[in-house]
């Protein structure tokens, strides 16, 4: 077996260099325990849904569900931050507050290029943003339309905004659960593109048409009584997407909760095709996009430039379960790393896989080379990869303490098992393994460990599994126990946010 290190050289400011493990840092001193130190979060504050995401002149925005007031959920507004590489991000000042019609919850936002909302102006298109209005005192009060749908532009590329007079843009008809409107911009039979809504209803999607972005028509519903229902239907997203066989397929994500495949909180899919506003599935197989109990609401990019050639996708990192309550101090929730999705085939069976964004890979370096079936972690901020050479395999990460947290693949399942991993006395089903089933070759295994997380993507994210962790000491030690070779060691250790070094 042979053991690789690298470092990813993403800040020089940051990296412990050397040849001895025992001169490598193991935790920079401006981060607090539990902040990660190369996945996205708020300076203080709470965190949930990713929304808006849009590329614009070479910056990704990312806007994000936030109560800076305090590490639980509250009266939302819109964070907000950006980067040039989807691995350092600067966390902007808030771009949406709540106002007279309610609480900023989830939405999306698009480049209105041609100016077809009269927003802006041939010379400056605006940035267009959807959202949901909740309206606390119609909720409280019994109501069922007190969501609905608001619409805010920028004309300086995202850094201020301002609230549409016309608001809302689309009113409720008596849905009580009536939120998260996802924009894009379809072709049609002539050739010509229009606006298209997909919005969560409950326990269904519905389907909008818009050549302005401010008024809609509807165009029909989709989920009645098809995929899984342990909850509330949330956070959809509407992609148009190529087979492997070179076939134009449409994707729909939508988020549950409850009803996950591990518990709470969940991201479910289905593939089909799309025509005049009605969504007609392939079949009603129930597909989830990652088997982890701590991966939801993730929506796509908007506008990412042709040559790219690629769907990028990032999710908020934790379940509604026990969110609130996860034992962080300033902040609370942080992202999974960015992602592209496409379709792959199992037997004749299309599913979706999961990759790692490409941006962390460009800034590898080896740095030294050990073998042996243990091996000293450079930092507790890492990627581990290996090839899998038989039908099972295995890996445990240790620290000081006793603590451990398995990865395995036995039985055809790949399991993350945290039962033994730190701090778990918050939620009583927390410390738990969760598994996934695997029925095709499993070849390759890629692990991103963060100082209170793990993402396990198997052959590349064929099969993706996403966990919290809170270990009471940094993992010191990863023990190889079977079934791997060519094992690789990254250290990964970053800070997300620069804003955080002044902390």
């Amino acid at each position: 077996m042979k053991i690789k290190n690298y470092y990813l050289l993403l800040s020089t400011s940051l990296l412990a260099f050397g040849c001895s493990q025992q001169e490598v840092k193991f935790t920079p001193s401006h981060l607090e325990q539990y902040r990660p130190a190369y996945h996205f979060s708020p300076a203080k504050g709470w965190m949930n849904d990713p929304n808006g995401l849009v590329y614009v002149d070479g910056e990704y925005h990312l806007f994000f569900q936030h109560y800076p007031d305090s590490t639980v959920w509250g009266p939302m507004h819109w964070g907000h931050a950006v980067s040039k590489d989807l691995v350092h991000w600067e966390e902007l000042p808030i771009a949406l507050f709540p106002d007279s019609l309610g609480y900023i919850f989830s939405g999306s936002a698009v480049y209105d290029a041609e100016n077809t909302s009269g927003l802006g102006s041939t010379e400056t298109p605006p940035l267009v943003a959807l959202f949901t209005y909740h309206d606390p005192k119609g909720e409280k009060g019994g109501a069922l339309d007190f969501q609905t749908q608001g619409l805010a532009y920028s004309l300086d590329k995202g850094q201020t905004w301002q609230k549409y007079a016309g608001n809302p843009v689309l009113k409720n008809p008596g849905i009580r659960d009536f939120r998260d409107p996802k924009i894009s911009q379809v072709s049609q039979a002539d050739g010509k593109s229009t606006w298209v809504m997909t919005l969560a209803a409950r326990d269904r999607v519905h389907f909008y048409e818009s050549a302005n972005l401010k008024e809609w028509t509807f165009l029909g519903e989709f989920g009645q009584g098809i995929g899984a229902h342990g909850g509330v239907w949330e956070c959809p997203d509407l992609l148009s997407m190529k087979a492997p066989d070179g076939s134009q397929k449409w994707v729909l994500l939508v988020s549950m909760n409850p009803g996950g495949p591990q518990k709470g909180s969940a991201t479910q899919y289905f593939i089909g095709d799309f025509k005049q506003g009605v969504f007609i599935p392939d079949d009603t197989m129930i597909r989830w996009l990652d088997y982890g109990p701590d991966n939801y609401a993730g929506v796509t990019w908007a506008d990412l430039p042709k040559e790219q050639n690629r769907i990028l996708w990032i999710g908020w990192m934790s379940n509604w379960d026990y969110a609130q309550v996860v034992p962080t101090t300033t902040w609370r929730s942080a992202l999974t790393l960015p992602r592209e999705i496409s379709l792959f085939d199992v037997d004749g069976t299309l599913l979706l896989k999961s990759t790692p964004a490409k941006e962390l890979e460009k800034a590898r370096k080896e740095a030294y080379e050990l073998s042996g079936e243990e091996s000293l972690l450079p930092s507790p901020f890492v990627e581990i990869s290996a090839e899998i050479t038989q039908e099972d395999f295995s890996m445990t990460l240790n620290n000081e303490l006793g603590e451990e947290l398995v990865i395995n693949k036995e039985m055809g399942l790949v399991t993350v098992d945290r039962r033994k991993a730190g701090k778990a006395n918050f939620n009583r089903d927390f410390a738990a393994a969760h598994s996934a089933p695997m029925s095709w070759k499993a070849e390759s295994v890629r692990i991103f460990l963060d100082a209170s997380s793990i993402e396990v993507f198997v052959n590349d994210g064929e099969l993706v599994l996403t966990s919290l962790l809170f270990p009471t000491s940094p993992w010191k030690k990863v023990t190889f126990i079977q079934g791997l070779d060519e094992v690789e060691i990254l250290d990964l250790q970053e800070s997300s946010n620069p804003s955080l070094e002044k902390n």
